[in-house]
Formats: structure tokens, sequence, C-alpha cells
């Protein structure tokens, strides 16, 4: 366990960060039961525009009996902690500002989308306020996403403009993923007011990066770093914060896959804005057995032409 800090503070030493779409393990949307499902759904609709990162979806599932799944075999987990294990399907898309013309918009962002399937799991460690969890995602990148048959279809429904440079997308290429996410709470007055510091790292074909901030949360909460059935509470209403810094140094959604160099259009490494910030913020709702959230959150621009861009999201969840 100290190897695994220590190599992460290296990592975050060299300033290899970088901020994250869908995230469903940050402490802040702990759910207390080792069984639950909860739909993840992040649009940039929330925040009135339609444009960079356009929508992003996961369906995760916890389960006892995924304890035997094979993958977890890649994972690390530390001694004296408490482990949920889990499968989600993730699937993001992106899109430039102008997304109707079907011609290629030089100097912004390629459209992309990108589906992955995804072992996790998630161990925390009462003793020490801490919490590691790990994930493998294998999926694809490029038209067998279906990014714009969604995109087209979403816009159809809504009445809204229908997309014609789909054409131009990265081209299809192999998603292979691990990620490994570090939590220390550090303050937790009276179950009303917490403090964690968190760090995260990814490496594969479609991100490779990490990233270190922040997270605080206020209001009537549990502590995600203690056993569920020695929490108090079964009403949580609270609001959240998340600043992160990030510098950037692989973005497939951005340069094209790893091995299929044919994509029409995509933005050089050159081009890439190495250092970039995102905060999240928004409130969570919990019972017993029920979870809603609403989140919002804005990113600085991540290539030299391209723009800052804003999105929100919305979460639903339930235990059995």
């Amino acid at each position: 366990m100290n190897r695994l800090l220590i190599v992460i503070l290296i990592l975050l030493t060299n300033k290899l960060v970088n901020a994250q779409k869908i995230d469903h393990l940050v402490s802040y949307r702990e759910i207390s039961s080792n069984s639950y499902f909860r739909f993840n759904y992040e649009n940039d609709y929330f925040a009135a525009t339609d444009e960079n990162y356009t929508q992003g979806y996961n369906l995760e599932v916890v389960l006892k009996k995924l304890e035997k799944n094979p993958i977890n075999k890649l994972f690390v987990k530390p001694k004296n902690a408490i482990t949920k294990y889990g499968l989600a399907i993730e699937h993001i898309g992106f899109t430039p500002n102008n997304y109707v013309s079907k011609d290629i918009q030089f100097n912004d962002r390629p459209f992309a989308a990108a589906i992955m399937l995804k072992s996790f799991i998630i161990s925390t460690n009462e003793k020490k306020k801490s919490r590691l969890t790990s994930s493998f995602n294998f999926g694809l990148i490029g038209p067998g996403a279906f990014g714009r048959e969604m995109q087209v279809k979403i816009h159809e429904w809504t009445d809204n403009k229908i997309p014609g440079g789909w054409r131009n997308q990265i081209k299809n290429d192999v998603v292979v993923n691990y990620e490994i996410g570090f939590e220390k709470q550090i303050a937790n007055v009276n179950n009303i007011v917490s403090l964690q510091l968190n760090s995260n790292l990814k490496i594969g074909t479609l991100f490779t990066h990490a990233t270190v901030g922040f997270n605080t949360t206020f209001g009537i909460i549990d502590s995600p770093f203690s056993a569920a059935k020695r929490r108090k509470r079964n009403f949580r209403f609270y609001a959240y914060f998340q600043p992160l810094a990030s510098i950037i140094a692989y973005d497939a959604t951005l340069q094209g896959g790893l091995f299929n160099n044919s994509s029409p259009y995509t933005i050089t490494s050159s081009d890439l804005e190495r250092l970039t910030v995102q905060y999240n913020y928004g409130l969570v709702l919990k019972s017993k057995t029920l979870y809603f959230e609403y989140s919002r959150s804005a990113i600085t621009r991540e290539f030299k032409t391209g723009n800052s861009a804003k999105f929100g999201g919305i979460r639903i969840g339930f235990t059995f």
C-alpha cells in the first residue's frame, strides 16, 4: 500500500494530471449498501450548450457475488479494508460547436464517441479513513460506439437541429484503460461538514492521465469512510464542491485512437492544453434505499483553439 501511494505521489509531482467526466466512484457519491443499481447521466443541455462533452451515461451495479469476477485479480485490494465489487456500462460523446455542418470543423473538437464495459472495486479502510478504488475498462472508440445514432435520435425527439458531421468522427479503435483512485478524509465535523483529499490515475488507450484535488461536503451527511451498519442516519441531504487541477498526457477523443491513424481530423499533440482546471458541485439526497443527485461542472479549454465547457448531470440509484 505504501509503495502504491509513493507511485501516485510521484506521478502527481510530475504533473501528469487531468480531470475526468463521469466519476461514480468518488466518496460523495457513496451508496450505503453492498447491492445497488445507479444510473448516471451527464449532458451539456443542463448548462444550455451543445458542444465539447455533449453527453455521457453510466449504468452501474454493485453485487456481493461479483467478488468472484476474475478481473478483480488486476486490482489492488488493501488489507483491513471493506470492499465492494461492481460492473458498469459507460458511454461518452463529444462534438464541435457547429455540429450541424457536414464539413470538418477545423480548429474545433472532432466528433468522438466511446463505449466501455467497466469492472471496478471500492475498498474502504475505516481506521485510516481512506478509500481506494480500481477499475478496468474494455471497449471501443469510433462509429461502433453509436454516438451518431444516439445524438441524432435525441435531437429528433427534442425537435432540435440534426447533427451532420459525425462522418468525420474519430475512427474505430480499441479502448483498454486501467484506473486507480485514492481518497483520504482529513476532517469531519459532527457529520455536518467533511473534507477529503483525492487523487486518480488512468492509463490506457482512451485516456492516460492523473487527477489531484479535494472535495468537501456539507449538510446532513454520514461518513462514507465507516461501515454502513454503523451509520446512524437513514436520510441524508448535502451539497458538495470539488476543484481539480489537471495536465493532459493523452486523450483519444481529441488525438484519435492509439492504433488506428485513419481519422479524418484530430487535434495534434502540440495543440493540446496540458494544464486544465475543472470544478464540480451539486446536491445529493439519499434515503436508506434511494439515491438522487443533481450536478454541474465546468472545465477550462482542453486544446489551444477550443473553448471552456460546462455540463451537468443527474443520478438515480436504489439498493436491493
